[in-house]
């Protein structure tokens, strides 16, 4: 006996005779058949997600035949229920009445009284197609993610110095496993850059690379962004949405910026990550996924906990393994061949020829403090070539005067009066704008008040 194919098919029909044939016929090919004597029944099961085919009768009112009721029930459903192929059911002869339907959004139509071989190859053929849609649907997120991909090289990682270079020996041990990660560190220092190291390395190399930046992601878009949503779950949704985590199933998904969530977002995330299903905005159902979550953020994160504003469990479920990129003022080794790197990439993408560059201005670059780190080092190159002579590149070229202290300017070295004089000196550049402040530190705007009336700034 041919094994039954594992698939729920909706029969709506007034006549209970139809329904009994109908699925003692379809059980024999699916391995669930529901059915339902009226429309107005169909949502709760339909809600569920599960149904993939539907066998819609046209007629419901005593002594109707002319198919105006199953038309707009046709019109209703499919726009609900885009994902559900509906075939309708019809008495033989009404041609016209199949083709209006189908213009409405019905795939076929059976006739009265039913051939039984021809209803089940017609099911099969509008689950056949339902399947292959949700297949491009999920191809198509697929190769957006992996897209990400093509920009990663892995020599754009660039480790002389003995600091990077235990980094990359870690991440080369920790991207054979499916452990999360959490990769910690100042802006710019290249998490992204290394996270998509690790999936490179990883056996989920040739799956997708998702990256969200969570800091961009308002709390009311956040369920729907990172797990989709049903068509009509709220105002914009116009159509059923593949959330992030189900687009990179198989690969790997880059959360930046996690210290930017709220709690009820910290609270629905860890849900989903204990778990490993999702529900969709406005559906019922769950649904398994396989990810490698890398995880990244410049706050401090256990500060964050004393102080409530980020959920142990949930920093627990991230940080299986942590990484701590060191800034780029630590790792003067790699300045050099980074500089040369950007050259490279600058005067390719201007069309000029590369310049040489004067020791001199290496040994600028090497004393000044970067906090942008790698980020703004490489808009400092980019500016350099831009202004340049086209010839060489001299200290001047990179316009880091005004940035570079001498030594001897800060004599204390106390940690808590370095972070004062730091924190007062921020301030200044930022002209007072507290956000500007606490990016440029590093740290939540949380925490930045709570240092503020530590040291009695006013």
């Amino acid at each position: 006996m041919k094994q039954k194919e594992n698939a729920h098919i909706l029969i709506i029909d007034d006549d209970p005779d139809i329904l009994l044939t109908g699925e003692i016929v379809l059980k024999q090919r699916f391995s669930k058949v529901s059915c339902l004597n009226h429309p107005e029944k169909a949502k709760e099961v339909l809600d569920l997600g599960e149904v993939e085919v539907l066998l819609l009768d046209m007629n419901y009112s005593p002594g109707a035949n002319d198919g105006k009721e199953g038309l707009e029930w046709i019109s209703k459903l499919h726009t609900a229920y885009p994902q559900v192929k509906i075939i309708i059911i019809t008495a033989y002869g009404e041609l016209s009445l199949a083709v209006e339907a189908m213009k409405r959004g019905a795939t076929d139509f059976v006739t009265k009284p039913w051939e039984y071989e021809k209803i089940q190859v017609s099911v099969s053929n509008a689950l056949k197609l339902a399947r292959s849609e949700k297949e491009i649907i999920r191809l198509e997120h697929k190769q957006q993610g992996l897209k990400q991909n093509l920009v990663i090289k892995s020599d754009q990682v660039i480790a002389e110095s003995n600091e990077m270079k235990s980094v990359l020996k870690m991440a080369e041990k920790v991207s054979r496993t499916d452990a999360n990660v959490l990769l910690l560190g100042e802006n710019g220092t290249g998490k992204g850059l290394m996270a998509k190291l690790i999936h490179e390395m990883s056996p989920r190399s040739g799956e997708v690379f998702m990256s969200v930046d969570l800091g961009s992601i308002t709390e009311s878009l956040f369920e729907s962004e990172l797990f989709g949503h049903k068509k009509g779950a709220f105002t914009d949704a116009k159509e059923d949405r593949m959330g992030r985590f189900e687009a990179a199933d198989g690969g790997t998904i880059f959360l930046d910026e996690i210290g930017n969530l709220t709690p009820a977002m910290q609270s629905k995330l860890l849900t989903v990550i204990q778990n490993r299903e999702l529900t969709r905005v406005g559906e019922n159902r769950s649904r398994a996924f396989d990810v490698r979550i890398i995880a990244a953020t410049n706050s401090d994160l256990e500060t964050m906990i004393e102080n409530g504003e980020f959920r142990e469990d949930l920093f627990y479920r991230l940080n299986t393994i942590e990484f701590d990129l060191p800034p780029l003022r630590d790792r003067l080794a790699d300045i050099p061949p980074m500089v040369d790197f950007f050259i490279k990439k600058f005067c390719k993408k201007y069309g000029q020829n590369i310049p040489s560059i004067h020791p001199e201005a290496i040994a600028k670059l090497k004393k000044y403090r970067w906090p942008g780190n790698i980020r703004e080092l490489e808009h400092a190159v980019e500016r350099a070539i831009i202004l340049s002579d086209g010839i060489r590149l001299i200290a001047e070229d990179f316009n880091l005067k005004k940035h570079v202290k001498s030594e001897g300017m800060i004599s204390t070295t106390n940690l808590e009066e370095l972070e004062r004089l730091t924190i007062e000196r921020v301030i200044k550049s930022s002209e007072g704008n507290m956000s500007k402040v606490a990016k440029e530190l590093g740290i939540g705007r949380t925490t930045l008040y709570r240092k503020l009336e530590k040291y009695g700034f006013q």
